[in-house]
Order: structure tokens, then C-alpha cells, then sequence
């Protein structure tokens, strides 16, 4: 039972980076605008947020920083893909080696002066802690979930209000009609340019937030590199959840969760019968094979699990 406990809590504190990345591309993508810039956007706002706060020793503005170079970084990516309309796959691609490279090379040059102005294997002297809920968090297993960072308590609120917002509301339902069919939006008297460009910078913010997580909070320091591939899988998650904000938690636990089990494992002393390596490119098989079945499903257009019709093409009002 403890060991239990401890997985889940070790899958929540790992789904929490993932969970706010995959919430930001899943509203991008609701309005037409496939970002694959999600990798290099991720580990700027993990280097932004660390950098920050080693600089501040404030983590709320930490958070902040991170969240505005996310930002940042998706502005450049909704004018090329809105304004110049540039394929949206090439610039998201161009953004993820842009923002791994400058990372890598500013994390070697922002740290203090008596490391060499290296940030590289740093620690934080402060990070967000978890904040235990009194007798909530004595309940077995689900206890887990009362005994976490208040960047995981904010997702208990933001999660549902996230998919009150696309569903339950008239702006939810412009977002969702530039996505599907952005020639009826315009005539609704929608402007999809702006829709595209709002929710392509919230989602990088999102997704700079995610980075933000992973430096500030499960893992407080600094590595090139530290994302390990999380933005990718946010990619896979968006389409685990077929574009819906309520299910996002859901594939975001089980990823979570099998990239935790190997460390939960060896913590317990379990001696492991599964290579450990086998188990830290599980959540990349199980991605491939999530992506496979999904976009089975998509071409044949079954119901939900179809993508924004609009997603990937660009659009002008002059189109024809």
C-alpha cells in the first residue's frame, strides 16, 4: 500500500509539468495550429524559471518569467504559421532546435559568478514543497493527491475550468469553429488570425509553465537536456486525449506514471526483473503505439477521436 502511495505521488508531481504543457498545445491545436515547437518552448521556460529564481530567490516571479519566454517563443510561431504562413510543421520543428540549442548554450553562461557563470548541475536552495492537507492526506493511496506542490493544486481548479471553457462557452465555441472550419468562423464574424494568434501564445505560456514545473519543482536544478523528451510526448498526449482539455489528466497520469515506476522500483529495493532500461523507453513505445492507433482512428474520422478538421493548414480571409 505504500509503495502504492508513493508511485502515485511520484506519477502526480511528474504529471503536473505534463498535464500544463499538454492543456496549452491542446487549446493551440482546437484553433488549426499544429505546434511541434513544444520541446525547445518546455526546456527554455525550465532554464527561464530556474534561472530566475537563483537570480531572485522568488519562485512566483520565476513562474512568471518562464510562462513570458514561453510566450515568446509561440509568437514566433503563430507569425510564422498566421501572418507569413509558413508550413506549421517546419516551424514548430525550427522552434524546438531553436529553443534546445539556446538553453543548452545559455545555461552554460547565465549561473553565478563562483560557478563559472555555469548553471549546469545546480541546485535550487528553494523550490516549491509540497503542502499536505491535514486528514486528507492520511487517506490510503488517494491521500497522494493532498500531499503535493501548489503548482499540482492549481491543475485541481484549472483542469475542470479548462474544459468548462471549450465546451460551456461561447468563446470555447469560437475556438473550436476556427479549428474545424475557419471559412464559417470568418463568416460568423470571427477573426481567426487573432483567435489563432491568442491561443498559439497562451498555449506556449502553458507549455513554458510545464518547463517551469520540472526545474522548480520535481527536479530543482539545472541539466542540458532536462526535458528528456517530455514535449514530444505532450504531442501523443494531445491526441491520448483527442483534443479534450477534461481528459488531458488522464493520459498525462499513465505517461507520468510509467516514466515514475522505474525510479519508484528501485527506491523500494524491488529487484528488477524488467531491464531498466526497457522501462525508461517505455513511455516513448507506448507513445509510438498511442499515435498509431490514433491516427488509425482519425483518418477513418470515428466521432472524437477525429483531429480539427483545420488542423496543420493555414488560412486567410482572402482564401478562396
Amino acid at each position: 500500500m505504500d509503495f502504492i502511495t508513493k508511485l502515485l505521488a511520484a506519477t502526480i508531481a511528474m504529471g503536473t509539468s505534463l498535464t500544463y504543457a499538454t492543456l496549452g498545445e491542446i487549446y493551440t491545436e482546437k484553433t488549426g495550429i499544429l505546434n511541434l515547437g513544444m520541446e525547445g518552448t518546455m526546456l527554455m521556460g525550465a532554464l527561464a524559471g530556474f534561472a530566475t529564481a537563483m537570480a531572485t530567490a522568488n519562485l512566483y516571479l520565476a513562474i512568471l518569467v518562464a510562462m513570458l519566454i514561453g510566450g515568446l517563443l509561440s509568437t514566433i510561431h503563430a507569425f510564422l504559421c498566421v501572418t507569413m504562413r509558413a508550413n506549421q510543421v517546419v516551424s514548430g520543428l525550427a522552434i524546438t532546435m531553436f529553443g534546445t540549442g539556446l538553453a543548452n548554450f545559455l545555461g552554460q553562461r547565465l549561473g553565478p559568478a563562483s560557478n563559472n557563470y555555469n548553471l549546469v548541475g545546480m541546485n535550487l536552495p528553494s523550490k516549491f514543497d509540497n503542502i499536505a492537507v491535514p486528514l486528507l492526506k492520511d487517506i490510503p493511496i488517494l491521500g497522494a493527491f493532498f500531499d503535493v506542490s501548489v503548482l499540482t493544486y492549481a491543475l485541481y481548479i484549472i483542469i475542470p475550468f479548462s474544459w468548462y471553457y471549450m465546451y460551456k462557452t461561447k468563446y470555447g465555441l469560437a475556438i473550436r469553429a476556427v479549428g474545424e472550419s475557419p471559412k464559417t468562423a470568418t463568416a460568423m464574424g470571427l477573426s481567426v488570425p487573432r483567435l489563432r494568434y491568442l491561443y498559439t501564445i497562451i498555449g506556449g505560456m502553458f507549455a513554458g509553465l510545464g518547463g517551469a514545473c520540472l526545474s522548480l519543482s520535481f527536479t530543482p536544478s539545472w541539466n542540458d537536456g532536462m526535458t528528456g523528451g517530455k514535449g514530444w510526448i505532450v504531442i501523443a498526449l494531445v491526441i491520448f486525449a483527442t483534443w479534450n482539455p477534461g481528459k488531458a489528466v488522464i493520459g498525462t497520469l499513465v505517461f507520468g506514471g510509467i516514466t515514475s515506476l522505474q525510479f519508484s522500483l528501485q527506491a523500494a529495493g524491488v529487484k528488477m526483473v524488467i531491464p531498466t532500461q526497457f522501462l525508461a523507453f517505455a513511455p516513448y513505445l507506448i507513445t509510438f503505439f498511442t499515435l498509431s492507433v490514433m491516427t488509425i482512428l482519425n483518418q477513418n474520422r470515428k466521432g472524437s477521436f477525429a483531429s480539427p478538421s483545420a488542423l496543420g493548414t493555414s488560412f486567410a480571409i482572402d482564401d478562396k
